[in-house]
């Protein structure tokens, strides 16, 4: 099994053609971006990706942003996804990373969203996992588990940070739930949370050393288990980003690291990391 690299558009400054070419400096193997919002951008995309030969992970966030609208109605979520699945058909994505749900909904309710979904991908000939983020209706690591146990076929993309805040705790006191589905796992983002916050200030402090190791033991737990469904690759896209996750020093609001030094040193810490595993 190989270990991909992603970098992610989230936080990145300038142009995908600029963030294309660090991640080819950087030697990783593709981008993780949002779904374009027109064909303009469809085909601009497209173009990129051909011209570089570089992979490509399609992010759809449903009914909002990151977070989503709060009256959106189910049907609203869909109509959503599949705007943005029909802006993805020609760019032949790995797969698509989605933020769907929210966080509010009573499980059966998520439980339709999800069905709904996976047929509505199946549609476009697209393969999606869902992300475990606050604010959808992977919040939590129980009622995923629930839900996973309610769709057997269901995909995830795992961010355990997500989990960490909600929690308020390492999850290293839910192992269960992450054996529990670590079978639906496709796809890995990579950024260290604790027991207070999604994002560690900088991973490569030492104060912060129990949080990393802590997740890159759940991580492993994942790597085993699509080694033994006989995967041949497994991805991961380093995710420490901006918006309130990344820490700043008061009044003068400087950044305490630098988003793409910190997601580098996590592509390198990651792939040895695996080697280690793998060996």
């Amino acid at each position: 099994m190989k270990l991909q690299i992603f970098k992610t558009m989230w936080g990145a400054t300038g142009t995908i053609s600029d963030a294309i070419d660090q991640l080819l400096s950087a030697g990783m193997n593709g981008i993780e971006a949002q779904a374009p919002k027109s064909i303009p951008q469809q085909r601009e995309l497209s173009e990129l990706l051909q011209k570089n030969r570089v992979l490509y992970i399609a992010e759809i966030t449903t009914a909002g942003s990151y977070v989503p609208d709060r009256k959106a109605s189910l049907q609203q979520h869909l109509d959503s996804l599949e705007i943005k699945l029909n802006h993805c058909t020609d760019l032949n994505p790995l797969f698509v990373s989605c933020l769907g749900g929210c966080d509010a909904w009573p499980e059966n309710q998520s439980i339709e969203f999800f069905q709904r979904a996976i047929e509505l991908a199946a549609r476009y000939d697209l393969k999606i996992s869902f992300e475990t983020h606050r604010s959808r209706s992977l919040f939590n690591p129980w009622v995923s588990q629930r839900i996973v146990e309610q769709l057997p076929e269901i995909l995830l993309t795992v961010d355990f940070s997500h989990w960490c805040v909600v929690c308020e705790r390492l999850m290293d006191t839910e192992l269960e739930v992450i054996h529990a589905i670590a079978d639906n796992v496709q796809h890995i983002h990579a950024r260290v949370g604790y027991d207070q916050g999604p994002q560690v200030p900088d991973p490569r402090a030492p104060e912060y050393q129990y949080a990393l190791r802590a997740h890159q033991r759940w991580w492993e737990i994942i790597w085993r288990s699509q080694q033994a469904r006989g995967l041949t690759n497994t991805t991961m896209t380093p995710e420490f980003g901006p918006d309130g996750y990344l820490h700043e020093a008061p009044f003068s609001r400087k950044p305490v690291a630098d988003l793409w030094d910190i997601n580098q040193w996590m592509a390198k810490e990651e792939l040895n990391h695996f080697k280690q595993f793998i060996t």
